[in-house]
């Protein structure tokens, strides 16, 4: 029988830290904590990391990038003004990518319902060839050409909940037609991409779907999204398995955005595309933590996710925005509908 769910933790993951560092050990091992005192980590097992298949980390980074990264780890500079190393994090990097592999496996041979991998440090930004905003190697990205090249799979959907926008994933899969690609984010915001315009290139072309939100959209627009929009690409698309680059930096607590979006709201979000997975692919859909970096949020939706993952009643510790959502998505959404949807 399978299990519950899986997980992945990022053993020895403190080693990749700098001072006052937004990205820092502490927001992973709080997520855990508050499993943990849930009773929610000891529900399944804690998966390993295996090393990345050569040609998989091929398909996805340019030799070029991947020197680089592993020079600059021993030199411990950094790789731009954001994005640093130490030492010790080219191994760690290419462990977080591969407790994500090892999760996005386990779930779609069938060994665990679902998965989280608290991957660190996170991936979202990496494209084919650069490191960027805190991320050294694309770990979703990694696990879905994983699955792509030695499990079978043929078709799988990717969706981005970060409130930055992850350019590095639209980058790897911006030509292709095996991956959907669909993303949440707010903007105007850092990196500055994922425009609604932006629907992939050649053979790729309609299988990316972004949706930029104003500051201050919150829970109305994560619900319309998660529950409406993205499910009705996924119900065209087919893809026999949801990967989702699970960051909560597009909560209201969040230092470094202000999308005021709630641990319930993304709760209901991840049970929507958990809803969609067990009527369409089998129930397959993990998880691979991205970017948040307030504290509280990251307990809070860490639970709250998992507890969606579960199919159970989703807690908010933290509670729902202080300030008034605005409705200025709205236009934003029925452009998105326009473009993506086919009558």
């Amino acid at each position: 029988m399978s299990a519950p769910i899986a997980y992945f933790y990022p053993e020895g993951h403190s080693a990749h830290s700098q001072p006052n560092h937004p990205e820092r050990p502490k927001r992973v091992e709080v997520i855990r904590q508050a499993l943990e005192q849930a009773g929610l980590w000891q529900l399944g097992p804690q998966l390993p990391g295996e090393p990345l298949a050569a040609d998989v980390l091929a398909a996805v980074h340019s030799q070029e990038m991947l020197q680089a990264i592993q020079q600059h780890a021993a030199e411990q500079r950094n790789l731009d003004a954001d994005t640093y190393t130490t030492r010790h994090s080219w191994p760690l990097a290419q462990n977080a990518a591969a407790g994500a592999v090892a999760v996005a496996r386990a779930v779609w041979r069938g060994e665990a319902q679902t998965g989280f991998a608290l991957s660190r440090p996170p991936g979202h930004h990496a494209t084919r060839s650069q490191p960027m905003g805190f991320c050294l190697l694309n770990n979703v990205a990694l696990a879905a050409q994983h699955l792509l090249q030695h499990e079978g799979a043929t078709r799988l959907a990717i969706l981005d909940m970060d409130v930055h926008h992850g350019n590095g994933t639209q980058d790897i899969f911006y030509e292709r037609a095996d991956v959907l690609f669909c993303n949440t984010q707010q903007l105007p915001l850092w990196p500055g991409t994922g425009r609604v315009e932006e629907r992939g290139h050649g053979p790729g072309l309609g299988f990316t779907a972004n949706l930029p939100l104003p500051p201050g959209s919150g829970d109305a627009a994560f619900a319309h999204a998660y529950g409406e929009l993205f499910p009705a690409l996924l119900d065209d698309f087919k893809p026999e398995m949801l990967l989702v680059s699970f960051g909560f930096d597009s909560h209201w607590k969040d230092p470094l955005a202000n999308l005021q979006v709630s641990a319930a709201g993304y709760g209901r979000a991840i049970a929507s595309l958990r809803q969609w997975a067990q009527q369409h692919c089998g129930g397959r859909i993990a998880l691979v933590l991205e970017g948040g970096y307030d504290l509280d949020a990251a307990a809070a939706c860490g639970l709250a996710a998992v507890q969606a993952l579960l199919g159970q009643e989703i807690t908010d510790a933290v509670g729902p925005s202080p300030y008034a959502e605005g409705e200025e998505w709205k236009p934003v959404m029925d452009k998105a509908r326009s473009l993506f949807l086919v009558s």
